[in-house]
């Protein structure tokens, strides 16, 4: 596997680029063609991110993990490349056919592929009409990352969520 290793916001160190090869460079056994991969190692308010996307046969794969703790991120982004390469087997098998994909996937966690998009829980809420700032306001006091309420001003329903740079955003859907 061909891996490209650039740091951001960080020193790329002999340990952490051998790391690296030696885990992201493990879902090289899955694949019979070259894959190629750029990892992206990052700090960000304290938090070690690190970014993945491999590309094998117009097959793209990507991932990224962030925790208090680089290898660990590093560790976490593997298992979650593997469990889409689970997921997506008859593609990729698809794509083996079409010359060099995939070598071996019996070790790999079984996917149901029609329990994918099952619905597991559904709920019913009424919504209150309330000005952007009360729904933030009523997020927080849930400690939820998003709420579905009645924007006041226009009686529309709304959704303010929680943004990863810690600023809040409003989804205002409308009927096409």
């Amino acid at each position: 596997m061909k891996l490209s290793i650039r740091g951001k916001n960080i020193e790329v160190t002999d340990a952490l680029r051998e790391h690296v090869q030696k885990r992201i460079g493990k879902i090289d056994k899955y694949f019979a063609a070259d894959a190629d991969a750029q990892v992206t190692l990052s700090v960000e308010r304290g938090l070690h991110k690190v970014e993945v996307t491999a590309g094998v046969n117009g097959l793209l794969l990507r991932a990224e993990e962030d925790t208090a703790d680089m290898y660990a991120s590093i560790d976490l982004v593997v298992d979650k490349l593997e469990r889409q390469i689970a997921k997506y087997k008859t593609r990729i098998n698809r794509k083996s056919r079409q010359g060099g994909g995939i070598r071996e996937l019996s070790h790999l966690p079984k996917v149901d592929e029609e329990d994918e998009f099952a619905v597991i829980r559904r709920k019913r809420f009424g919504v209150k009409p309330m000005p952007v700032e009360e729904a933030i306001l009523q997020m927080n006091l849930l400690g939820h990352d998003f709420y579905v309420f009645a924007n006041g001003e226009n009686d529309e329903v709304n959704v303010v969520y929680r943004r990863k740079d810690g600023k809040y955003g409003l989804i205002e859907p409308t009927l096409k």
